[in-house]
C-alpha cells in the first residue's frame, strides 16, 4: 500500500490516462439570496469523477456538501460554473439517477414492496420487469419476508434498506447518498456501511456519498473530498489506498489512523473542530 496520504487538489482533479470522467464539476459556485444579504454556499468547486468511482464529500454541517449533491442531481442550479454528466450539461435530474436521503422518506401507507416500486410508477416503466428486481433487492437486503409490511412496522435500519432498494430498483448508473446512515445507531451504521460496499462492488455504480464521519468516509471511499465552510469549498482530496473488500478491522490499520490524522489536521487548519470519534 502506498504511503501517500494526500495530494494537492489541483493534481487530483484531472483524470489521468485514458479514463473519461463520468461527472465533471467545473469551477462552480452557488449563492442563495436571503433578507439579510446573499449567502455564498459554494465557491470554486472543481472535481472530475470517473465511472464506477466511490467518492465521499466529508465536512462539517454548513460546508455545502448537500448543496453540491443537489447541483449534481439537477435539483438546483449553479450560480456560476458548470456540471455535466456523461458529457451532457445538467439542466434537471439526469437519466440513470438514484438518490438516498438521510431520512428514508418512505410512504407509511404503502407496503415495503410498493415503496420500492414507487420510482418505477413515477417514471412509467415496465412494472412486471422491475417487480422481480424489487423483490430481488429486498431479499438481498434481508427483507424478503417483509414485502407486505408497512414502514412503521420496521426498524430504522430496515427502513433505510428499503430506501436504498427504492433508489436502486431502476438500476441507476449514478447513486447520490446524502448522509443516509447519520440517524442510525453505530452498530446498524457499520452493518449498512459494509452492505453498501458489497452492493457497490457488485454493480460498480458511480456513488457520491455525503457524510460528516471521518471513519465512514475512509472506510467506504476511493477518494475523500474534504470540505471547509465559509464559503463551502473542497480544500483537499485524499486517495484511500486500501484493498477491497474492506472490513471493519481496517480501522485498526496504522494507515487508517494516518488518514484520520490528516483529515483532522486539514479541519484544524481551516478552523473546523471535529468532536466525533474517528
Amino acid at each position: 500500500m502506498s504511503n501517500t496520504v494526500a495530494a494537492p487538489i489541483d493534481e487530483q482533479n484531472g483524470i489521468s490516462g485514458d479514463s473519461v470522467p463520468h461527472i465533471v464539476i467545473q469551477n462552480i459556485s452557488k449563492t442563495y439570496a436571503s433578507p439579510s444579504g446573499d449567502v455564498l454556499a459554494l465557491t470554486g468547486v472543481s472535481l472530475n469523477i470517473k465511472p464506477g468511482e466511490f467518492i465521499s464529500l466529508l465536512g462539517p454541517s454548513g460546508c455545502g456538501k448537500s448543496t453540491l449533491l443537489k447541483l449534481v442531481a439537477g435539483l438546483d442550479v449553479v450560480t456560476a460554473g458548470a456540471v455535466s454528466i456523461a458529457g451532457k450539461a445538467i439542466d434537471g435530474p439526469p437519466d440513470g439517477l438514484g438518490i438516498v436521503f438521510q431520512k428514508d422518506v418512505l410512504l407509511d401507507w404503502r407496503t415495503v414492496l410498493d415503496n420500492v416500486m414507487l420510482p418505477v410508477e413515477m417514471q412509467n416503466l415496465d412494472k412486471s420487469k422491475h417487480l422481480d428486481r424489487a423483490k430481488y433487492l429486498l431479499k438481498l437486503f434481508g427483507l424478503g419476508d417483509f414485502l407486505h409490511k408497512h414502514p412503521w412496522e420496521l426498524s430504522g435500519g430496515m427502513r433505510q434498506r428499503v430506501a436504498i432498494g427504492r433508489a436502486l430498483v431502476t438500476d441507476p448508473s449514478l447513486l447520490l447518498m446524502d448522509e443516509p446512515f447519520g440517524a442510525l445507531d453505530a452498530l446498524t451504521r457499520d452493518e449498512l456501511n459494509l452492505e453498501l460496499q458489497r452492493i457497490w462492488m457488485r454493480s460498480r455504480k458511480t456513488i457520491i456519498f455525503v457524510t460528516h464521519s471521518i471513519a465512514e468516509a475512509i472506510l467506504l471511499s476511493d477518494r475523500v473530498c474534504v470540505m471547509a465552510a465559509r464559503p463551502g469549498r473542497i480544500v483537499e482530496i485524499l486517495e484511500i489506498d486500501f484493498r477491497r473488500p474492506r472490513t471493519l478491522a481496517v480501522r485498526e490499520d496504522p494507515q487508517f489512523s494516518a488518514y484520520t490524522r490528516r483529515v483532522r489536521h486539514i479541519f484544524e487548519r481551516h478552523g473546523v473542530f471535529q468532536h466525533e470519534k474517528a
